[in-house]
């Protein structure tokens, strides 16, 4: 069963081009529910049976994990067998008939317009580091793109004539993202009157950089955001992924179509994207019990 686990590790990282941090978690859940099998002495993936998968999640369900952690190691076990029945190790698919756990519906918490636009304005771009801390906000609210395709963002991926960035999301896989006048702007200042300051005659070819001319990280504009939103008097703690649940939101609110949000969003399935409508009704039911007089 271990060989078959490595074949199936090295097809899905091959074959299918999954993200790094997919991997791990498939590699993670899959090497727990060997240590789970070995306790049994099962080592044959032909033993396993779905009496036995039903076994393994609820002793996972009585160790407090949640719906959301469980449905995720299902996703795994589905995938392996899959692979497995594909190379003809299985005839059939054990876990076919086991029901996912239904995941409670947790809305995004978003910023509204207002705490956006404050913070937004915090960073003053008179400094070279002012620029690119302006620019980097600017430009992820406009875009919508994930922390590390922001802080991965290469030179030539940024079109300012077009108004465009392109994106490697997960996956690997290539969109491209319009972007507005305001982040255009920003990115355009950074580009002319900071960044050269901060290169320091090194050849990184990413567009933000730190101090000392190297390509920023995550955790240094997680350091910037909380900074940004300390200022703003905003009393939420703002994450980097806020920014992009309030993109989605505020251009759901003002009438943008789903599609065009997921094609934006770089989501795979569009249910993904759907969960973004729950907030924008969820908001307008806001607005309405707090301004209509016989609400």
């Amino acid at each position: 069963m271990e060989d078959l686990l490595e074949e199936f590790l090295h097809y899905i990282t091959v074959e299918r081009g999954l993200a790094r941090n997919t991997l791990q978690a498939y590699e993670r859940d899959l090497r727990h529910f060997l240590g789970y099998l070995r306790e049994r002495d099962i080592r044959i993936v032909g033993q396993i049976q779905p009496p036995l998968l039903v076994e393994y999640l609820r002793s996972l369900q009585n160790d407090g994990l949640r719906a959301t952690s469980i449905s995720r190691k299902l996703s795994a076990l589905r995938n392996f067998f899959q692979y497995a029945v594909r190379e003809r190790v299985l005839t059939k698919d054990p876990s076919g008939m086991i029901e996912s756990m239904k995941k409670p519906l947790r809305l995004p918490k978003v910023l509204d317009e207002a705490e956006i636009a404050a913070l937004l304005e915090q960073p003053r771009p008179l400094t070279p580091v002012g620029l690119r801390d302006r620019a980097m906000l600017e430009l992820m609210y406009a875009t919508g793109v994930r922390v590390s395709e922001l802080v991965s963002l290469k030179v030539n991926d940024v079109n300012l004539d077009m108004g465009y960035v392109r994106c490697f999301g997960k996956g690997s896989k290539e969109r491209i993202v319009p972007m507005g006048d305001l982040a255009r702007q920003a990115v355009q200042n950074y580009l002319d009157r900071g960044r050269p300051h901060l290169l320091r005659r090194t050849l990184e070819d990413t567009v933000f950089l730190n101090q000392r001319g190297q390509k920023m990280t995550r955790q240094a504009f997680w350091l910037i955001l909380q900074e940004a939103a300390r200022q703003a008097g905003i009393a939420k703690s703002v994450t980097p992924h806020m920014l992009r649940h309030s993109f989605a939101t505020h251009l759901l609110d003002h009438g943008a179509d789903l599609r065009s949000v997921q094609e934006m969003l770089g989501h795979v399935d569009i249910t993904t994207t759907q969960i973004y409508t729950h907030v924008s009704r969820t908001r307008l039911k806001e607005v309405y019990n707090r301004t209509h007089p016989r609400a």
